[in-house]
């Protein structure tokens, strides 16, 4: 019998995820069930260690409404060698980063 393929949720990066018109979350902040489905559910986008978890959960469950509303690509880009993510997420976020010169 053949393993069977791992299923992976699709990656969401909103093609105006950069537009700074568009309202981000700030100051302390609780994830949409679908992002949070287990404790902790709010997070302190001022605090360094709870934005990175923050973030880590949006953009690994995350729809393209969620990763609009929660994700400052500035503050991605500070905080990206900090992050952990499932490597299938890595590799989307990193393509697209470097794709925009936003990282090496």
């Amino acid at each position: 019998m053949e393993p069977r393929p791992l299923l992976l949720r699709p990656v969401s990066i909103p093609d105006d995820i950069e537009d700074r018109s568009l309202p981000k979350a700030t100051g302390r902040v609780r994830l949409p069930r679908h992002v949070a489905w287990s404790f902790p559910y709010v997070y302190d986008l001022d605090d360094r260690r709870q934005l990175r978890a923050a973030y880590a959960r949006v953009m690994t469950e995350g729809l393209d409404d969620d990763v609009r509303s929660f994700i400052d690509v500035d503050k991605l880009v500070d905080v990206w060698d900090e992050l952990w993510l499932s490597p299938h997420v890595r590799a989307a976020w990193s393509g697209w980063l470097r794709d925009r010169g936003l990282i090496g």
